[in-house]
């Protein structure tokens, strides 16, 4: 059958010899199959890429049709804010633990992955948050966020203060450990640990997820994502903006964060029959007899 992508770029997580592996076995049996295939060269060396073309992370997005992500969900959320831009649909083969994204087993890697290139399988799209940091009105920071943009209080331990603001309408000052920022991707990362609720990837919703608040009435809540966002931290020596646990800008006090829904949306194929909820049962142990 003809594939429906032409130009396949393969992304492993770094240092890890089996996965390295599987990555030369899924590179051999694309290009088996008449597909052009890139390998990231931070994912692999020249020796371990054989006679397969390496190319540069920042030439992948203009080059590739699909990518193939190797690893775990970290590895998938780099890949995604690399790619997002030029909207290339993402895979995801699972190598880590949970795998709320990477959702092909690797045992049915070349299977899986086959039935894909020839158009069986289910397209989801996710929204990604844009970040600026604004230190007396000028852009000290910026980032994109698959899973969530997290405020929190760094090694001093007090408490931070601050308010949010949504579409420049004053919702409420809170004191506490921090606020998560989650996308519905993210909504079963560390929003779910903090008591926010899960919000099916199909949503055009974000959440706002208190962490440990000094007080009880102050609860996670969901607003459209086409709202704006804004963070302005009123009190806190030692606090830091988080942009999907990666990358990192500490905060001064009355430094604001302003978050906004990205305009691309990540594409992420994944095999026919996947159901999102079959995922969140064997993810979360959702039925299990407890004993």
């Amino acid at each position: 059958m003809t594939c429906l992508f032409k130009k396949v770029g393969l992304f492993a997580r770094h240092g890890k010899a089996h996965i390295v592996a599987s990555l030369r076995e899924l590179a051999d049996h694309l290009a088996s199959r008449g597909v052009v295939v890139l390998i990231d060269e931070e994912s692999a060396s020249a020796e371990e890429a054989g006679a397969h073309q390496r190319v540069s992370r920042s030439d992948m997005g203009k080059l590739a049709d699909l990518a193939v992500v190797l690893g775990g969900d970290g590895t998938m959320l780099s890949i995604a804010r690399l790619l997002a831009p030029y909207r290339v649909p993402l895979i995801g083969v699972n190598q880590g633990r949970l795998g709320f994204m990477t959702d092909i087993p690797l045992h049915e890697m070349l299977t899986s992955i086959d039935a894909i290139l020839n158009g069986d399988f289910v397209p989801e799209d996710r929204i990604l948050l844009s970040a600026s940091v604004l230190r007396e009105d000028a852009e000290v920071a910026s980032a994109l966020a698959l899973n969530d943009i997290v405020v929190n209080r760094g090694g001093l331990g007090a408490m931070i203060e601050f308010e949010v603001f949504i579409d420049n309408q004053f919702v409420y000052s809170q004191r506490s450990d921090g606020l998560i920022i989650s996308t519905p991707t993210g909504s079963t990362a560390y929003a779910l640990a903090s008591g926010g609720p899960i919000l099916h990837p199909t949503l055009q919703a974000i959440a706002l997820v208190p962490i440990c608040p000094q007080s009880m009435s102050n609860r996670p809540i969901a607003v459209s994502d086409s709202c704006e966002v804004e963070f302005m931290l009123t009190r806190g020596l030692d606090t830091r903006v988080h942009f999907d646990g990666q990358s990192h800008c500490d905060l001064m006090e009355m430094d604001r964060v302003i978050i906004r829904r990205y305009r691309n949306p990540l594409r992420i194929l994944h095999p026919a029959g996947y159901n999102y909820y079959d995922m969140l049962r064997h993810k979360l142990h959702w039925g299990e007899r407890l004993l």
